[in-house]
């Protein structure tokens, strides 16, 4: 008996990572975004290592999908787990650096993260129904990159403000994205 070719909505939800993981790294994300909102704004150091893991973490994730994307969406996840990375490892490098190199990596930072997400969310404008709420979140980020990189009265409460932003755009995303991925994924038993 020759197989039956699967329908383009059954091919999304098979190639769509589990809903599960999205939930797990919303609620990552969120638990992140309360801490750094209740962070003592003291030490510049510390700041600038809390910056360091929250970019690891964000390179990890896009690191992890990677390997389950395919196409140009892999090369993308490639290029942000990248860029990521070696933010936080500058961070790492300069702690004690100015704040002005600091929001500088946060700017870009933010700046790949949020052009990442507005792709991400023109691209499955189709196929997600709240494709634009990725949008949103992206456009949020870019806006704030540009704002780290051109506001020089820079103070703790600030970088660690927009750290937060991101953070907390990203858990509310990956939550409201597992949901509908879940859906997707139901609907087809995959």
């Amino acid at each position: 008996m020759a197989a039956v070719a699967a329908s383009p909505e059954q091919t999304l939800a098979r190639d769509l990572p589990p809903w599960w993981l999205l939930l797990v790294t919303g609620a990552g994300w969120m638990i992140v975004g309360i801490v750094l909102l209740r962070f003592d704004y003291t030490s510049v150091r510390a700041i600038s290592l809390l910056f360091g893991f929250i970019a690891i973490a964000a390179g990890a994730m896009e690191a992890g999908l990677s390997i389950i994307t395919h196409g140009w969406w892999r090369a993308l996840n490639i290029v942000l787990a990248v860029a990521f990375l070696v933010s936080g490892i500058v961070a790492f490098i300069h702690p004690g650096n100015t704040f002005v190199a600091l929001a500088g990596v946060v700017s870009f930072f933010l700046l790949f993260a949020g052009i990442f997400d507005i792709i991400q969310a023109i691209a499955s404008r189709h196929e997600i129904s709240v494709w634009w709420l990725t949008l949103i979140g992206g456009i949020i980020e870019v806006a704030l990159a540009f704002w780290a990189a051109g506001y020089y009265g820079r103070s703790a409460v600030l970088l660690v403000a927009w750290a937060a932003a991101f953070v907390l755009i990203r858990g509310i995303r990956d939550i409201v994205m597992a949901f509908r991925v879940r859906a997707v994924e139901h609907a087809f038993d995959v």
